[in-house]
């Protein structure tokens, strides 16, 4: 065997530089501390799923543009499909597993209030949105429902629903201050 050509030797030098760019990292997701091995611009979506284990966080375009991989750093939405992990490591982390731990918050009851969901698939991202909105601006118009929802692609067009379901969190948001 010669050791300086083949598929051998290239497989053990892609293995070897793929161990040399692994970082290690503590997240915080959910309030827990995750320690993960992962390549620094793997994006932050599939450290959740399949570093951390938690899968409600979905994948849709890959490019940001749907929505539905949508988690908070420290409060804000971002879309997970194109963060690098490496760029999420120092914040806290949020999805929509941790959103509640008994699907009581007032977005999550909204939603089932009002019906919002079809096939789900959009959901957890649209509920993230929604959550954040409400936590920086209690009392939404219809113009900054649509300003924070824009590019949240739900396939099923269950928009006006969303809206309603916004609205309601908000309610219910208001009744449990006073």
């Amino acid at each position: 065997m010669v050791w300086g050509d083949g598929p051998l030797i290239r497989t053990l030098i892609a293995s070897f530089i793929k161990l040399l760019l692994m970082a290690s990292y503590n997240l915080s997701i959910n309030g827990k501390t995750y320690k993960v091995e992962a390549d620094p611009k793997m994006p932050l979506l599939w450290v959740i799923r399949d570093l951390a284990g938690l899968h409600g966080t979905k994948y849709g375009c890959g490019m940001a543009q749907c929505g539905s991989c949508t988690v908070h750093l420290d409060g804000n939405p971002v879309r997970s499909c194109t963060l690098p992990v490496a760029a999420a490591a120092k914040q806290k982390i949020t999805t929509i597993e941790g959103l509640s731990d008994d699907n009581t918050h007032a977005v999550q009851k909204a939603w089932l209030a009002e019906q919002v969901p079809q096939c789900g698939y959009c959901q957890s991202g649209q509920i993230m949105a929604a959550a954040a909105l409400l936590k920086k601006n209690p009392n939404p118009t219809d113009q900054d429902i649509d300003t924070a929802m824009v590019g949240h692609i739900c396939r099923c067009g269950t928009y006006p629903r969303i809206r309603k379901a916004i609205k309601t969190a908000a309610q219910i948001m208001a009744k449990a201050s006073n």
